[in-house]
């Protein structure tokens, strides 16, 4: 993986751990809730991811766009999978996402290296 994943792993990590730290219990019981939401279920947790991604496109969030990238690579989702999961993205939220879909793909391409 090349620096821009590993940059993005390290603070993600480093910050997180701060925002535990702070011992707030509404910050604790969220992050539960959100890693409970994307394990196995009815859906798989690739499916799960998957609409995580669109979601986090959609709404325009680098990070998460970032973080669903590294979920889906690490569960098996394939680049012509990828695609499809960006183009649904581009046509729920419209031309506005496509820069979030370039900065997509260059995570992408890092995540691959």
């Amino acid at each position: 993986m090349t620096d821009l994943v590993t940059e993005f792993n390290d603070y993600r990590s480093r910050m997180n751990d701060k925002m535990m730290a702070a011992d707030n219990l509404v910050l604790k019981r969220l992050f539960n809730l959100d890693t409970n939401t994307y394990e196995e279920g009815a859906l798989s947790a690739q499916t799960k991811e998957m609409l995580g991604l669109v979601a986090s496109m959609v709404l325009r969030c680098d990070d998460c766009v970032k973080y669903h990238l590294g979920k889906c690579h690490e569960l098996g989702v394939t680049t012509p999978q990828l695609f499809e999961i960006f183009a649904v993205a581009n046509i729920v939220g419209g031309t506005i996402v496509i820069p979030h879909t370039r900065r997509a793909v260059e995570y992408w391409e890092a995540l691959n290296a």
